[in-house]
């Protein structure tokens, strides 16, 4: 009995040390990872999308409340008016009104 106990003290301690040996941090020193609300700003920073370039795929990705309806809608505007010469213009779109405008004003421009 003793000896049963005895390996299975030591078999347990061996297992401990083991274990604490592969979950222990390298020597090297880890980034530190970049927190994803500071990797969204960027993105959302530098990538506008163009009210007169944009496909309805982007258009509909890239804006909130845009749906492949109001995204045909504002490619059938552009095509049919010329492009946009700002992009307050997005409200004579059927289907945009203010609130959604203001919703994407920052992710809009117009060149």
């Amino acid at each position: 009995m003793r000896k049963t106990s005895f390996s299975s003290l030591v078999f347990a301690f061996l297992t401990s040390i083991s274990l604490a040996a592969t979950a222990a941090p390298s020597s090297n020193k880890p980034e530190t990872p970049t927190p994803i609300s500071a990797q969204v700003s960027k993105v959302e920073q530098s990538s506008k999308v163009s009210l007169n370039s944009a496909d309805a795929e982007t258009l509909r990705r890239d804006l909130f409340g845009i749906g492949t309806a109001k995204a045909k809608a504002i490619i059938a505007y552009r095509e049919s008016n010329g492009p946009f010469t700002a992009v307050d213009e997005l409200l004579e779109v059927k289907g945009i009104g203010k609130a959604l405008l203001e919703k994407n004003r920052d992710r809009l421009e117009v060149n």
